[in-house]
């Protein structure tokens, strides 16, 4: 692990679950962090963060540390149809794009390009484990994400170093997957999801920080990292471990029927959810970083006390 301290961080999408959750962490380093937005007047950044626009894009980067992108609709935001496929796309690899494009004007360019990216890269998968050595999947999902590293890799180019972190679903106290997650398993609601064995490649929130600024620190790390903790699990045991936690039964819902209920709220959208993959951090493990939260039990426990 680096104990270098990043002088100064270009954070894109930073107001979002995992976002703020880096910029704190950053700060708290002592890091001089940029956020950018589209609308930097409305950001509510922690005290010491600096929000800016992207009409000056080049004067930002100039002489950045490193640049971090997590920006990107959300992929659970709204059912998938023609428009908001394009916003997903437009929102991941134009933004990249763009970044890039300003990284190559710059007198002083970034040392390094952290993007992100999402297991969804590999699409769905059998019960083998997969690492970064596995190759691209197919459908919309396994497309976007390619389509977005292939942006990211641009920068390679300009001889600048590029980590694309492939995140699983990011376990957060603040919303996001687990808030959906616990709330039917609270109100005695909660069940597998369809035959229940698919993979749930998770990660605690910190530990997808504590990759992201360790991409961004250590010149050793490059290419793919896989951000889902060492040991995935099926949907049906994730869920009985919630359960577990928050001392409520998980109901014996046939699998038909969750299947049929996802599909009819999520739309396409709901393959990401009943199909799934067992995802494993090789490259981060090769390169030595240590998870706080390797079992999803310890994640849960931090996560709802």
């Amino acid at each position: 692990m680096s104990d270098e301290v990043l002088k100064r961080v270009v954070v894109a999408g930073g107001s979002g679950l995992v976002g703020s959750r880096l910029v704190e962490t950053l700060l708290h380093q002592g890091t001089q962090v940029t956020v950018l937005s589209r609308d930097p007047s409305r950001l509510e950044l922690p005290s010491g963060a600096q929000a800016r626009g992207y009409e000056d894009l080049v004067a930002v980067l100039e002489g950045a540390a490193a640049v971090i992108n997590l920006a990107g609709a959300s992929i659970a935001g709204k059912r998938w149809n023609a428009a908001y496929k394009r916003e997903l796309v437009d929102s991941r690899v134009a933004l990249t794009t763009q970044l890039v494009e300003a990284m190559a004007r710059c007198t002083t360019k970034p040392r390094v390009l952290v993007n992100a990216s999402a297991i969804g890269f590999y699409g769905p998968h059998d019960g083998r484990r997969i690492t970064e050595a596995d190759s691209n999947g197919k459908g919309f999902l396994p497309s976007l994400c390619a389509a977005w590293e292939q942006a990211a890799d641009a920068a390679l180019k300009l001889g600048i170093r590029v980590v694309k972190v492939r995140s699983g679903v990011v376990l957060s106290p603040t919303g996001g997957a687990l808030a959906k997650l616990v709330f039917p398993v609270k109100f005695f609601q909660g069940a597998k999801l369809g035959s229940g064995q698919q993979g749930f490649s998770w990660i605690h929130t910190d530990d997808i920080v504590g990759l992201y600024i360790e991409a961004a620190k250590n010149p050793e790390w490059s290419g793919p990292i896989n951000g889902t903790a060492p040991r995935p699990l099926t949907n049906e045991t994730f869920t009985h471990l919630v359960g577990a936690r928050l001392h409520r039964p998980i109901l014996p819902i046939p699998a038909f029927l969750t299947e049929l209920g996802v599909k009819l709220l999520l739309g396409e959208m709901a393959s990401e959810v009943l199909e799934g993959a067992f995802v494993y951090p090789a490259r981060a493990l090769e390169l030595g970083y240590a998870f706080r939260f390797e079992k999803a039990e310890a994640a849960l426990a931090d996560l709802l006390p």
